[in-house]
């Protein structure tokens, strides 16, 4: 606890001179603003994360769709054999015994 002399010490500096205060809560505003602006969990920062939570949604997005597609290839595959065939001729160019395979060039 303060004694009495170091009491009015500070209450005489401020009647005095009123303006230290003014410098004391100026620095100590301006250390809260750049904490807000710049600093850890400031604007920027969150900025900065919701961007990167935007472009992971829409990466997962993305990965989703070609998950549903490939999902939708494997089942094709699995439930007939047209589908075998018709990539062996596409793919692979292969043909059934007893076709003749006219392949034009330009």
């Amino acid at each position: 606890m303060l004694s009495g002399k170091r009491l009015n010490f500070f209450l005489d500096l401020s009647m005095r001179s009123p303006y230290w205060l003014f410098l004391v809560l100026g620095l100590l505003l301006a250390g809260l603003q750049h904490r807000l602006w710049v600093g850890t969990g400031s604007f920027a920062q969150a900025a900065d994360l919701r961007q990167q939570i935007a472009d992971q949604k829409a990466e997962n997005e993305r990965l989703f769709e070609r998950n549903r597609v490939l999902d939708a290839e494997v089942l094709e595959l699995k439930k007939g054999m047209e589908t075998v065939e018709e990539r062996a001729r596409h793919e692979l160019g292969m043909v059934k015994d007893g076709e003749t395979l006219y392949q034009i060039t330009q």
